[in-house]
């Protein structure tokens, strides 16, 4: 299998209701194989993404494919991604693998399981920078999630079951 990593800037343009609010995501790279696109963030890159108000609602769920917990809650998001669809909800995974596994390890992993929401890549070595920046009580174990929708956000580091993620989404929809 040949390696297709290339430069792209990815600009992907979210807007709220009234079309007042524009933001820029930019992928340093986007990985490509088998027919699945993974985009790669810096922290700098990504963070836009914790802050939109465009009245969706985001669960956006920190997690890898070496974590257990990770990926048996993995159905439980895909579920929410499937049945909140038309609820203006939104789920992205953000995977935290080495970006030199991708290919061998997480694209195959979402074709195998039959991944349908968005997934990403963050990979920023600074940790100790960005972790505290994503919610200051994180310790940057994972599983972990936030919930948000404008100014409200909830921040979870915890594994979900369907029922517990479906509360806490209905929470703030």
């Amino acid at each position: 299998m040949s390696r297709s990593i290339f430069y792209i800037v990815l600009v992907v343009v979210l807007t709220n209701c009234k079309g007042e609010q524009k933001i820029a995501l930019d992928a340093t790279n986007v990985f490509t194989s088998k027919g699945v696109e993974i985009p790669m963030y810096d922290f700098k890159s990504f963070e836009p993404l914790l802050k939109i108000n465009d009245g969706k609602t985001r669960v956006i769920n920190f997690w890898a494919t070496w974590c257990k917990p990770c990926v048996a809650e993995l159905p439980y998001f895909e579920l929410v991604n499937s049945r909140y669809s038309n609820d203006k909800v939104e789920v992205i995974l953000v995977s935290l693998d080495l970006p030199n596994h991708v290919e061998s390890k997480l694209i195959p992993f979402l074709k195998k399981q039959n991944i349908e929401s968005k997934v990403i890549l963050l990979d920023d070595p600074d940790a100790n920078n960005w972790i505290p920046k994503v919610n200051a009580n994180w310790s940057g174990s994972i599983p972990a999630t936030i919930i948000y929708k404008g100014n409200t956000v909830n921040f979870y580091e915890r594994s979900f079951t369907y029922n517990e993620l479906e509360k806490e989404l209905k929470k703030i929809l």
